[in-house]
């Protein structure tokens, strides 16, 4: 079953439960897609800033950019649980003889560099979707600025999570080339959603 078909209080009771899925990067993933669909909600309401012509045209092309980005959230929070699933399966196969563990270290890397690129991903979509908070702050009604505020908030959160999950699963990895890549676009990334952040709220 997918997260998207849990009611809260079943997502909430999944998150709080002993099993290690849902984690981290699942709420990572859920909490960017509260925060993208709070977005959508200010560019869908009747009236704009002024209600100009301009801000209408804004708000509608925020909207067409932030609806797949937040079903793509959502549909990470799923690839997130799985990924670590992946993970766990890895460390348990068999290592008796020196075929089997060649076998299992390489499965666990691979699964590792999954588990690393899904939350990237997650990181990747939150830091598209702050960039439509300022084009939303700037154009929309002035009534609504607490829900875009919300909204950043969730994102940077958001953002902030993936991000820790990515550099957790990197101290894993054998891959000195992917390692150092990813950790690159993470701090770049980290970075580009912090400054978009701020200026989303300077418009409000």
């Amino acid at each position: 079953m997918t997260f998207a078909a849990f009611t809260v209080q079943q997502f909430l009771d999944a998150l709080a439960n002993s099993e290690p899925t849902p984690g981290g990067g699942t709420a990572s993933a859920i909490t960017g897609a509260m925060g993208a669909s709070l977005l959508i909600m200010v560019t869908s309401l009747a009236k704009s800033r002024t209600n100009a012509e301009a801000e209408k045209a804004a708000l509608a092309s925020a909207r067409a950019a932030l609806d797949p980005l937040r079903d793509r959230l959502v549909r990470l929070a799923d690839d997130d649980s799985n990924a670590f699933n992946e993970v766990m399966a890895a460390y348990r196969l068999a290592r008796d003889s020196d075929e089997q563990k060649a076998a299992r270290t390489a499965a666990i890397e691979q699964a590792l560099q999954g588990a690393t690129t899904v939350p990237l991903d997650t990181l990747r979509v939150c830091a598209s979707s702050i960039e439509m908070a300022a084009m939303v702050a700037a154009n929309g009604n002035r009534s609504a600025a607490s829900d875009v505020g919300v909204a950043i908030g969730l994102l940077e959160a958001a953002a902030a999570g993936a991000a820790a999950n990515v550099t957790i699963n990197l101290d894993g990895l054998k891959d000195d080339a992917f390692k150092w890549r990813v950790s690159a676009e993470t701090s770049s990334l980290s970075a580009n959603v912090a400054t978009r952040a701020a200026d989303a709220r300077a418009r409000l």
